[in-house]
């Protein structure tokens, strides 16, 4: 009987579920079952709702991993999360009760990253294309980034503001990969999220999309947090 846990990968704003792929290809070879579903990001609630019904179709114990807003997504899943026996944080918002993003990014100015955000008719914002090669995704093959650019699926406005609820770390083992050179989320906010959640914590000198730039990394951040639940609940197991 495979005895892992399943990997349940989360995409952030202006990703979608490819930037994954270099990750979920050495998970799979590793036995590890995966699932990286794509989220509309339309709102908090219906990302989360649609994350809840991916986790839901697990067939045990789940380890979720969320990269920048995904993050969010899986902080925002509270004491319930369904299967989820521990979280991942990849460049991610892991914000505390009472807490928004809006409010974060307005205490200094926006990384360049973001600095010039189209918020289109509907509310949708979108990283234009100078910005998300040079910036965005500044250590990724600009090759590679402009394909990236073209596949960005972008936040509703409305994200920021949304206000946290009771966050699913406080009830969750979790790990945090630092991206020191981020343009997006600044790196000391990322220090501490990691920091007051007691997040085992690695540091990579990488940009925003660490999964995609470093996978080395993210990987064996990814399977250090699968072995460790594992065996938690191999031991719990009479």
């Amino acid at each position: 009987m495979n005895v892992r846990p399943n990997i349940v990968l989360v995409h952030g704003a202006w990703a979608d579920g490819s930037s994954w792929s270099a990750v979920i290809e050495h998970l799979q070879a590793d036995g590890y079952k995966v699932t990286a579903p794509q989220f509309p990001e339309s709102s908090l609630a219906a990302d989360v709702a649609r994350l809840r019904e991916v986790l839901a179709r697990q067939d045990g114990p789940t380890v979720a991993v969320g990269h920048s807003y995904g993050g969010q997504m899986i902080t925002a899943l509270g004491t319930d999360a369904p299967n989820v026996v521990g979280l991942v944080y990849v460049a991610g918002f892991g914000l505390d009760e009472g807490e928004s993003i809006g409010a974060l990014l307005a205490q200094g100015p926006y990384g360049p990253a973001l600095a010039h955000l189209d918020v289109d008719p509907q509310g949708f914002a979108w990283i234009p294309e100078d910005d998300f090669v040079n910036h965005f995704a500044a250590d990724v093959d600009p090759v590679k980034a402009r394909v990236m650019y073209a596949v960005q699926q972008p936040l509703h406005w409305s994200a920021l503001g949304e206000v946290m609820g009771v966050p699913a770390w406080k009830s969750l083992p979790s790990w945090f990969q630092v991206a020191d050179g981020d343009q997006a989320i600044p790196p000391d906010a990322q220090r501490q999220f990691a920091a007051r959640m007691g997040a085992t914590t690695i540091e990579v000198p990488t940009n925003h999309v660490a999964m995609v730039s470093h996978p080395d990394e993210v990987l064996n951040l990814i399977t250090a947090a699968a072995e460790t639940v594992q065996d938690r609940e191999l031991g719990a197991r009479p």
